[in-house]
């Protein structure tokens, strides 16, 4: 009986993820294999939700749509700050990342989309919302 990924396994493998076009994002292949817990956060829950299931020796691709993978690009997810109200007050510069505390201790990270003098928007979509995802795996072992 072959061994087969369930919600909440610790398991070996490789896994690329790519975009649509077949840019690369991540990958595990040529290099030393994964070992992840599922259930722990360490990998999107939507990437977990195609593992499970899948048999030891298995290799699957994924083509997630956008709605399917990071969900659509929400325009109602950026946001104009003042200068000032920006944390860090480090050197800002487009396409940088910044992180918000929250009143309640969270933390939240945001892309400068764009910067003037006055204002950035800070863009605070997961950086894949709204692409088109290909998520490959090959299972090597369920420990």
């Amino acid at each position: 009986m072959s061994e087969v990924v369930t919600e909440n396994s610790l398991l070996t493998l490789h896994y690329r993820l790519a975009l649509a076009d077949d840019s690369e994002l991540v990958s595990t292949f040529g290099a030393k294999p994964a070992t992840l817990q599922l259930g722990s956060g360490e990998l999107a829950p939507v990437l977990e939700r195609c593992l499970v299931g899948l048999a030891v020796g298995q290799r699957t691709v994924f083509l997630l749509e956008a709605e399917q993978a990071f969900g659509p690009h929400n325009p109602q997810l950026m946001q104009r700050f003042a200068r000032s109200e920006l944390p860090g007050g480090g050197e800002l510069r487009e396409m940088a990342l910044i992180e918000f505390k929250a009143p309640n201790g969270a933390a939240y990270t945001g892309l400068v989309r764009e910067l003037t003098e006055e204002n950035a928007l800070v863009d605070f979509n997961h950086p894949l919302a709204g692409k088109a995802i290909r998520f490959e795996v090959d299972v090597i072992g369920v420990l």
